[in-house]
């Protein structure tokens, strides 16, 4: 639901990843009902740029303010985590497949699951604690970092990089510049 500041909608962080999970997984939908290769690459890529926008807006606004505001928060980020480790090896596992292999379709079977898991635990449980212990106004000004993050962050997965606020916030901008390089010279569909 959007909150309302000076009569302007305005989305809050739960707002924009909830938003996020439903592209995602329209993507994956997408990527199952299409025969094309190329296309089933496209939508591929598309899918793994906004897969990984979106967990590093998390890790560098989210998680910090889950560890900070809710019960037990420290171990859901870990579990998050953890949880983004399997997503990101999915994922560069599909990056390197043919998208006519069967392989690839399995990687994308594998990454739905994943994902759906993952956005059923953030929103059946995490956004509402969230919106319980956090102000509205802070809710709202995370999601602006976090759409100001999603712009910056990286569009491929980097299996080797650690999942953490301080990566993101000093080096991954470098690599986010550095993938968006890659995407433009090799005509990469990001989004």
């Amino acid at each position: 639901m959007a909150r309302t500041r000076s009569n302007a909608a305005v989305r809050d962080v739960v707002d924009i990843l909830t938003s996020d999970h439903e592209e995602m997984l329209d993507l994956l939908e997408q990527i199952e009902n299409t025969s094309d290769p190329a296309q089933r690459r496209d939508l591929a890529d598309t899918l793994i740029a906004e897969v990984v926008r979106h967990a590093v807006a998390e890790e560098m606004f989210v998680y910090p303010a889950i560890e900070e505001h809710l019960p037990n928060g420290a171990e859901d980020v870990e579990h998050d985590r953890m949880e983004h480790d399997e997503i990101v090896q999915v994922m560069k596992q599909m990056e390197d497949l043919d998208p006519s292999d069967p392989a690839f379709m399995e990687r994308v079977g594998d990454l739905q699951v994943l994902l759906r898991h993952h956005a059923h635990g953030e929103e059946s449980t995490q956004f509402p604690q969230l919106r319980a212990h956090i102000p509205a106004e802070l809710l709202i000004e995370i999601g602006e970092k976090v759409e100001n993050a999603k712009k910056l962050a990286p569009t491929r997965p980097h299996p080797n990089a650690p999942h953490s606020e301080l990566f993101h916030k000093t080096l991954g901008v470098g690599v986010g510049m550095i993938d968006r390089i890659r995407d433009w010279l090799t005509g990469r569909t990001t989004g």
